[in-house]
């Protein structure tokens, strides 16, 4: 089995998607991603370069 690690892309195939609970509903969103026996975690690329949106922010408002 994979394990996640921090600063790692991975691919997940093989989960089931199905609509959150009202109850225990930790997002707003109406659907969930649940990982499940079959599912398949690969690792893709590990220290992936980061973006800085802060840079492409300050770029955009010089601009206008």
């Amino acid at each position: 089995m994979s394990f996640l690690k921090a600063d790692s892309i991975v691919k997940v195939d093989r989960f089931e998607v199905s609509r959150c609970s009202i109850m225990y509903k930790i997002t707003d969103h109406p659907f969930l991603i649940r990982f499940i026996s079959l599912t398949i975690i690969d690792e893709v690329i590990t220290g992936a370069p980061e973006i800085n949106l802060q840079s492409r922010l300050d770029c955009s408002t010089i601009s206008k």
